[in-house]
């Protein structure tokens, strides 16, 4: 399989996915088949691992096609599409109550060399599932639990210790039989990365459309697919854009994430066209892991857009939002009453301001650091927030209802400082 460069009058130029080692110019037979290109699907796909190019590389047998489908697919019509209006749990605190995940949306998790974004990954495809109501009736429950969720997970440009690591974690804690994993390695031709996630994209289309299934994908790194693209580009010899990108990645980016339905320097090329086309962002933070923090996830960047329609009563709990607004609000102070103590000395700071302080140490230790198995339901995430909102008299939590404040605030003490 391969992908043409470029066509002149007698000659064609094509991309070979697999590479080209071992092949002999002078003898070699190109064909057109004259049709697109087309991956076998099945729901045998779960609990497997292929390589970039959709091989099984898991010593298994070869997939036995329910269908061939186009690796293109096609993005969903927004106007066809169901609003999305139910979170999917991670299990990650900094995630679940401040920057909830609806079904069907898209959100990146932006990252720089050095940081614990494959574990965070990893942990989510662990932990990811639909929420749970502990209050629900029973038949409720059992609904619920018939749900089926699967994972695709597509790795591209990742080196061997990385690749030993995702495939290590899923087969020892479980999940490898509801993950399909894609995995292309640094040594693999670059040209493979373009159809990666394609392939990926494909495998989830299918479990979600025609196995009646609830999918997530998770693609990592999305910034070795772009300089893959830089590459075809350059010897395409096509005019570069920003930083030697080419003008199309922001539509190319788009077909792979609009396919979603029901860095440090974000001002890079691709976080930042990723920024304009997902719903929202993680934002992993150098200084919070440099102080042992994990996740270090800083929530005062981070963003999810479709947030309100997927938490609230019936789908999370009546206070998540409230909950998640004051301890944002809380935090926000909390930072600037910190930069303020660097400038005039912890003597010069008001009583209010050291209760800021405190909670701002107190929400990064117990809310944003959590084990890297430890998986929080939102409700005990919640129930979490409370405990440290509490740090604050009644009469300071202003982003809160007071209707609210009645039914959760008096737990576990209704003073100040009484836990």
């Amino acid at each position: 399989m391969g992908q043409v460069l470029e066509v002149t009058k007698d000659k064609a130029v094509v991309q070979v996915f697999e590479g080209t080692s071992g092949i002999d110019a002078k003898n070699t037979i190109c064909e057109f088949t004259g049709d697109i290109m087309r991956t076998p699907v099945s729901e045998d796909m779960l609990g497997r691992i292929f390589n970039g190019s959709g091989t099984p590389i898991d010593k298994g047998p070869n997939v036995l096609a329910e269908d061939y489908l186009d690796i293109d697919g096609q993005p969903i019509n927004p106007w066809s599409r169901i609003y999305p209006e139910e979170m999917i749990q991670t299990g990650i605190s900094a995630i679940d109550v401040m920057n909830s995940i609806a079904r069907g949306q898209k959100i990146p998790i932006f990252s720089a060399a050095g940081l614990p974004h494959n574990e965070i990954a990893a942990q989510i495809v662990r932990q990811g599932g639909l929420v749970k109501h502990p209050n629900k009736k029973k038949e409720n429950d059992a609904e619920e639990d018939n749900d089926d969720f699967a994972i695709v997970f597509a790795a591209m440009g990742v080196n061997m210790e990385t690749a030993r690591f995702f495939k290590q974690d899923f087969e020892e804690n479980g999940s490898m039989e509801n993950v399909c994993l894609f995995l292309n390695l640094a040594n693999d031709p670059t040209i493979e990365r373009i159809i990666t996630p394609r392939l990926a994209l494909t495998c989830a289309e299918f479990l979600a459309y025609q196995c009646q299934k609830h999918v997530l994908v998770v693609l990592t790194d999305m910034s070795y697919y772009a300089e893959a693209l830089r590459e075809v580009s350059a010897a395409r010899e096509e005019v570069p854009g920003r930083r030697g990108f080419p003008g199309y990645m922001y539509t190319d980016l788009a077909r792979i994430y609009e396919r979603a339905g029901r860095v440090e320097d974000i001002t890079h090329p691709i976080p930042d066209l990723t920024g304009y086309i997902t719903e929202g962002q993680i934002y992993v933070d150098r200084q919070l892991h440099n102080r042992q923090i994990y996740p270090p996830i800083n929530v005062l960047p981070s963003l999810s857009r479709l947030m309100k329609s997927a938490i609230g009563e019936g789908m999370t709990r009546a206070d998540h939002s409230d909950v998640s607004n004051q301890l944002y609000a809380c935090y926000a102070i909390g930072k600037d009453v910190q930069a303020m103590k660097a400038v005039v000395g912890e003597e010069a700071l008001s009583s209010d301001d050291l209760l800021y302080l405190e909670f701002l140490t107190k929400f990064e230790k117990n809310f944003i650091s959590q084990g890297n198995y430890e998986n929080r339901t939102v409700f005990d995430s919640l129930d979490i927030g409370w405990q440290l909102l509490r740090i604050f008299p009644r009469e300071m939590l202003k982003r809160i209802p007071a209707k609210t404040l009645d039914k959760y605030y008096p737990r576990g003490g209704t003073g100040a400082r009484n836990e």
